[in-house]
């Protein structure tokens, strides 16, 4: 903030004295004072007067407002930190993700890192984790009204008739997205286009939603019949909130991880034997998931991916629908074989959440902060990453459940009843 500080000052004072006498919205304290920064403060110090508490912990960041007001953040009074650990390290032998890496985690779950570094080391010593993207597509998928069946099925086919005029419009938006297809739903008279797109190594949901709004303008501008558009996004996409359209046709990244844990690792290191881990993946993730009617087969998925997504800038709330998957286990002549299928895995290395600067040296750990050479490659080396990882907690839980040590290490590790643990 440029000037006398003693202006400053003052000048920020009157703001908070504004904003505590109701004079002041919250949000216009950044036009009033032309720099985001000193908006926050009065922001902070009016709701410490209003509210009667201390928030000087709130307050003390390096984030620079300037820079993520507008694109992160509307309202800022600071920022709130999570305790960042590392696990690893983890040998992943992936097509874009080849070696070994330490993988951090924000979270505030004790026992979770210790686990997963337990898990890391069984994969590591058995000589990796194999992972692929096996799909990578973003969507976007705007409902539009009909007068009746007749007229839906008339506008499927004039879309699908008409895919390079629209596939020319929404990539017009964009240098990096490109549209991979168009995928059409019918309920009644209700169409939904669902646009699928190839984001480079962005997350890619503002660049679908963008390069869709302009396509569906072109094709209301354009079609002969009768249709209106109802929502840019019909939740066909689906975004947040779980769906089995993306377990079925994925969104984002489709990502497979598996390794071949050997029997005297699974039984040194995991302290449990191959058909005990087995058995429990069968009854607990498989039957007791299908008893429970989960549209999900897993142990805890979302523990992992949720570390990995607020210690790398990911949108927190798709933690819902990435975290969706299954976990496979098979006895191989004495050896474990297990295996994670993430079918919705919604990550990306620029944009969004990835520019701050923590965020941004969390993403330099694994190598992929940034774009990618070429573009896209980044994005999916951190996705193979992430699979990896998710398989190195997933098979611990498992290994600590067969060997009924879950309770003992949150005992241990979740109370405070040890420093470390690996």
């Amino acid at each position: 903030m440029a000037g006398d500080s003693g202006s400053w000052n003052e000048k920020i004072e009157e703001v908070v004295k504004g904003i505590v006498e109701g004079r002041i919205r919250l949000h216009e304290a950044d036009r009033i004072l032309g720099n985001a920064n000193a908006a926050a403060l009065a922001r902070r110090l009016a709701l410490e007067r209003m509210l009667g508490v201390g928030l000087s912990s709130i307050g003390s960041t390096i984030l620079d407002f300037e820079e993520i007001v507008g694109r992160n953040i509307e309202n800022p009074i600071g920022a709130v930190q999570v305790p960042v650990g590392v696990a690893g390290p983890l040998r992943v032998n992936g097509e874009y993700a080849r070696g070994d890496f330490y993988v951090p985690l924000a979270t505030t779950e004790g026992a979770l890192v210790a686990s997963i570094n337990r898990g890391a080391k069984a994969v590591t010593l058995s000589g990796g984790a194999r992972a692929r993207v096996i799909h990578d597509g973003m969507t976007r998928a705007p409902a539009f009204w009909t007068p009746g069946i007749d007229e839906a099925v008339r506008f499927v086919r004039w879309v699908r008739e008409r895919i390079e005029d629209i596939r020319r419009e929404a990539e017009s938006t964009t240098r990096h997205g490109r549209l991979i297809e168009v995928q059409p739903f019918i309920a009644g008279n209700i169409v939904w286009l669902r646009f699928v797109y190839s984001t480079a190594d962005a997350m890619g949901m503002n660049m679908a939603t963008i390069a869709t709004d302009r396509a569906a303008e072109w094709i209301l501008k354009n079609y002969p019949g009768t249709a209106r558009l109802v929502a840019i996004s019909g939740n066909m996409c689906t975004d947040k909130k779980p769906a089995m359209i993306n377990m079925l046709l994925g969104r984002g990244k489709t990502v497979v991880a598996e390794a071949v844990i050997k029997r005297d690792v699974a039984l040194k290191v995991l302290k449990a034997a191959p058909e005990d881990i087995d058995a429990v993946n069968r009854v607990k993730n498989l039957l007791g998931s299908a008893r429970a009617g989960s549209m999900s087969y897993n142990a805890h998925f979302a523990n992992i991916i949720a570390a990995i997504f607020i210690a790398t800038g990911q949108d927190v709330a798709q933690v819902v629908e990435s975290s969706m998957g299954y976990t496979w286990t098979e006895v191989r002549d004495g050896d474990l074989y297990i295996s994670v299928t993430l079918p919705s895995l919604e990550v990306g290395t620029v944009g969004g959440g990835t520019r701050l600067p923590t965020q941004r040296e969390a993403l330099a750990m694994l190598g992929a902060a940034g774009g990618g050479d070429p573009p896209g490659t980044n994005a999916r080396k951190l996705a193979e990453i992430i699979a990896a990882t998710v398989l190195a907690g997933e098979l611990n839980l498992l290994a600590a459940l067969a060997a009924n040590e879950l309770a003992r290490a949150h005992r241990l590790l979740g109370r405070g009843g040890a420093r470390s643990r690996g």
